[in-house]
């Protein structure tokens, strides 16, 4: 703050204040580069630099809630109100990723990777080496659909790296994706993009502190606030608003006993099976990620073929359905395939079939449809050999090592990693090349045929126009017998590639079968019957054993992870639901030896309502040593401490972020006290570690607001005793603080960006705003 001391440092230098076209809801700093992704009020994402020049814009077209970056600054996840994670390039802030893991807004996201090398249990550093490429080519991209703009898929254009690069995780370090939403639910996703867990917080049963009796309780219309994953991955804090109460007794609706607590709470979850089984789950993930990647790829290629295919049968049948029109025009009773075969053995040109070659369809109309068909046959034979195979060859291999993890019980099936499931979905992946196999050759001979029967048409219009027909091209007379007889007016290539409402099974002769059969006892396939199944319908059924196959690590790493103790902050007279998003949180994990094992002691700051907290009035609470308090409160002590701060007079605070160094960044709006004031603001940093932090008991029962007893010690700050910025506008949520550039971003009401650089050497004064 200025004082009447003229020399008195400014702190923060102010870097610049930008105008920005619309109020910022969301802003977050990228961890690794000097960038600063927010959200503006209609739900549009931008991208600045430091020096405040923009990057790209993006519209996801759906309200976003929350917003986060990975943790190597590469990727930005942005949760959305439908329920929807999507992933997006720093680079240019292309859809990478889309995962609806929830049903409802995600309104907090947090992602954190593993501080430490992979090891085993005994220390040896191990890593894990991704042995596709040394077998395989890239990975096949999504192909896509003819005549359309780059970029119009969603996805990126075929030239960037970035979408392989998200799923080629092997040279990332383990990373989890958590995201919480207003229901309840938290969502966990290794590299942020194959799921491997789901709770709900209203599910857990949480025990009091442990005494003569024990009280089990369970949260009800709980809203999730933030969550925060710690360095180790052994932790979740968890803060949320919602009402306890005792499990055996639970209230009916609108009604509530004297014991329950609404109110904002903090919730420890044990996630120690993410550090305990990282090893394993890196490899898994990055499997099963990949093999996701693919399956997508496969599924894109049926689709664009099914739709070139079906354009190009529609092109063929437009034209020639004429023919029966014609035929019943002449009252002649017979097929257009009665008529062809006549005309192929001499024996007559019926007046239907002239008018038909020679005025309806012409040469210029053949040779059109001709390109069409035989062109849609080589771009299908084309997908297949750039896209579907190489697709389903690699997943073939995926599967394989998937199958050979499974079958190292002792390590792999603690994470759900079920031999069963694995050895079914590796068959199935199999089987699907055998159906690739097939598809090309019957799609080959179907595309012959025709251009063999177009060949013969094209010759008989020039016989019939009497024009000389010994430039062109041979044809069999034999496969244009076949072709009218079994393709003509069917499209076996249609039914290898779409699923229909009735499933369609493909003949096969007895004998084939029983060699089929017979080869199960030489290492063949269990299943004897993909023989008679469609393309289409086989990646229907390896999609299906793939999902069955990995669920089971999800379900399995959901049940490990459970709540280990709750602290009640303070009580609330409003809505758990309204509540959660209007109070400024911020949780962070700093290195400190002298605290537990990992040596991190986690901070949870807040601020308070005034309502109904009456008597600790604009105030804001810090409570650390929460994650390492619950095996001092089994001993019957307790490592938690907790402080309250209360704001100078004349302020109240707007958000709050906990910094580097145990620190704590306010930003502090002046109370208005005249209609002609239009009030100023500051930002404040206060050395959170030498707070006079007091021990908090914890009670015997849940149902008692711990920090309430800390009203006696509240911390009165002083404006000059303390590191101040006064900043002439009012201030708006969010403040963006980033630990690892010393900068912080404040949004005035006045729709404007002020940048402040927080780590200036102290001894030069600052210019004056």
């Amino acid at each position: 703050m200025e004082t009447d001391e003229p020399q008195r440092v400014l702190p923060f230098q102010l870097q610049f204040d930008k105008p920005v076209a619309s109020q910022i809801k969301i802003a977050e700093w990228n961890p690794e580069k000097d960038l600063l992704a927010m959200v503006t009020e209609d739900s549009k994402i931008l991208l600045h630099r430091f020096n405040w020049q923009r990057l790209w814009t993006i519209s996801p077209g759906r309200c976003i809630t929350s917003l986060c970056w990975r943790p190597d600054g590469k990727a930005l996840a942005v949760g959305l109100e439908d329920g929807t994670v999507s992933l997006h390039d720093v680079e240019n802030g292309k859809l990478l990723r889309s995962i609806k893991s929830h049903t409802v807004a995600v309104v907090c996201l947090n992602w954190e990777e593993d501080g430490q090398q992979i090891g085993d249990d005994i220390g040896n550093i191990s890593t894990y080496e991704d042995r596709t490429s040394r077998f395989f080519p890239p990975a096949p991209r999504i192909p896509r659909m003819p005549g359309l703009v780059p970029g119009d898929t969603g996805f990126m254009d075929g030239s960037e790296d970035s979408f392989c690069e998200l799923s080629n995780s092997s040279h990332q370090r383990f990373n989890i994706l958590c995201s919480g939403d207003k229901d309840g639910s938290i969502c966990f996703s290794i590299f942020g993009i194959f799921p491997i867990g789901k709770i709900n917080i209203h599910n857990f049963s949480i025990c009091s502190p442990p005494t003569e009796k024990t009280i089990t309780y369970r949260l009800l219309n709980a809203s999730i606030c933030k969550v925060a994953l710690s360095k180790d991955l052994c932790h979740l804090i968890v803060m949320c608003s919602g009402e306890l109460f005792e499990d055996r007794v639970e209230p009916k609706k609108g009604q509530m006993s004297n014991r329950d607590l609404l109110g904002f709470h903090c919730l420890l979850l044990d996630t120690s099976i993410f550090w305990k089984r990282r090893n394993e789950l890196h490899q898994v993930a990055q499997q099963a990620s990949n093999i996701e990647d693919l399956t997508e790829v496969i599924r894109a290629s049926l689709s664009v073929m099914c739709k070139q295919w079906s354009d190009a049968m529609h092109t063929f049948h437009e034209k020639f359905d004429s023919l029966s029109t014609l035929i019943i025009d002449h009252g002649l009773d017979s097929t257009p395939q009665d008529e062809f075969l006549s005309l192929l053995g001499g024996a007559r040109t019926s007046p239907p079939v002239h008018q038909f070659l020679v005025n309806s369809l012409g040469e210029v109309g053949l040779k059109r449809v001709s390109k069409v068909v035989c062109g849609a046959g080589k771009e299908l034979q084309l997908i297949v050999l750039e896209h579907l195979q190489p697709a389903a060859e690699i997943i073939g291999f995926r599967m394989g090592e998937l199958r050979g993890l499974s079958k190292w019980r002792a390590r792999y099936r603690g994470i759900g990693l079920d031999e069963t499931l694995i050895n079914n979905a590796t068959e199935k992946a199999g089987i699907l090349l055998v159906q690739v196999e097939r598809f090309m050759r019957v799609l080959s001979s179907v595309v012959q045929q025709f251009s063999n029967f177009f060949s013969w048409l094209l010759k008989s219009v020039k016989i019939l126009m009497s024009e000389p027909s010994d430039q062109l091209l041979p044809f069999s007379s034999e496969l244009v017998i076949i072709f009218l007889k079994f393709l003509y007016d069917q499209d076996p290539v249609r039914r290898l590639l779409e699923l229909s409402e009735v499933d369609y099974n493909i003949e096969i002769d007895l004998e084939t079968m029983q060699r089929v059969r017979e080869l199960v006892h030489f290492g063949g396939f269990l299943d004897s019957e993909y023989l008679r199944r469609t393309l289409a319908k086989e990646f229907q059924q390896m999609e299906s054993c793939f999902k069955e196959a990995f669920q089971m690590p999800f379900s399995t790493i959901s049940k490990k992870i459970l709540c280990e103790d709750l602290l009640p902050l303070f009580p609330v007279a409003s809505s758990p639901k309204s509540l959660s998003s209007s109070i400024p949180t911020s949780i962070s994990f700093y290195k400190e030896a002298s605290h537990h094992q990992h040596g991190l002691l986690d901070y949870i700051s807040f601020r308070i309502p005034d309502e109904p907290f009456s008597d600790t009035a604009n105030c804001v609470g810090i409570a650390r040593g929460f994650m390492n308090d619950l095996s001092f409160v089994k001993k019957g002590q307790t490592s938690m401490e907790a402080v309250l701060l209360c704001v100078p007079d004349g302020y109240h605070c707007v958000d709050l972020s906990l910094y580097k160094e145990s620190q704590i960044v306010l930003l502090l709006n002046e109370t208005i006290t005249t209609s002609e004031s239009s009030g100023n603001a500051c930002m404040m940093i206060v050395q959170a570690s030498d707070l006079p932090f007091a021990s908090v008991s914890r009670s015997s029962t849940l149902n008692y607001w711990n920090l309430h007893e800390l009203k006696e010690s509240v911390v009165y700050l002083q404006m000059e005793n303390e590191k101040v910025r006064s900043i002439p506008h009012p201030v708006v949520a969010p403040l963006a603080v980033s630990a690892s550039r010393g900068v912080a971003c404040v949004f005035a009401a006045r729709k404007r960006a002020l940048v402040y650089i927080l780590e200036e050497d102290e001894d030069e004064i600052s210019d004056t705003e």
